[in-house]
């Protein structure tokens, strides 16, 4: 067994692949997908992927944050559903972190997650406050209201009659931010 990363723009041969692999776990149209996936260069934003021998096994990307010179987001972490819970996203995790301290002179990388959270901790990640890779600082937002009418309980937000009473769950629509010092 010889695992590999490999940064996908310098392997085309399996951008397909990785399109398949990530609309396998979050859909979204091929174009769309595939595109994103060519934007892969040397510096920021890039794809690496984990190669077992010539079979892909994962997937991540690392995202430039423009309010943080020296650090990255990484999103889009994915390993083959049938090899998942074998130790390939611990190699992955760590592969990336190798690679953007040594070759992209990084020294904090965040990411996002939503269930994963105690996977995350095991690779040394800590909680921290929301980072925003679009150049918009995420507290932005945070004086706006529910609409009126809406009542909040427990976590929940129900719009009432206005939006067919509609409800959101709050607490199970939030993202757990998290990051690691290189």
């Amino acid at each position: 067994m010889t695992l590999s990363i490999a940064l996908l723009h310098e392997r085309p041969e399996y951008m397909q692949e990785c399109c398949n692999l990530l609309n396998d776990e979050w859909k979204r149209s091929d174009t769309a997908r595939m595109r994103g996936l060519e934007l892969s260069c040397d510096t920021l934003p890039t794809n690496l992927i984990l190669l077992e021998n010539k079979t892909l096994i994962g997937h991540l990307k690392l995202s430039s944050i423009p309010s943080i010179t020296k650090g990255c987001f990484v999103e889009s972490v994915v390993i083959q559903k049938p090899l998942r819970g074998k130790g390939y996203g611990t190699i992955l995790m760590n592969m990336a972190e190798e690679y953007c301290k040594n070759c992209l002179n990084l020294k904090e990388v965040y990411l996002s997650t939503k269930g994963q959270e105690e996977f995350y901790r095991k690779l040394g990640y800590s909680e921290c406050a929301p980072v925003s890779i679009y150049g918009c600082p995420i507290g932005i937002f945070q004086d706006l209201k529910p609409p009126p009418g809406a009542k909040i309980n427990d976590n929940i937000i129900s719009l009432g009659n206005n939006y067919n009473n509609k409800n959101i769950d709050v607490k199970n629509g939030i993202k757990t931010y998290m990051m690691k010092i290189l």
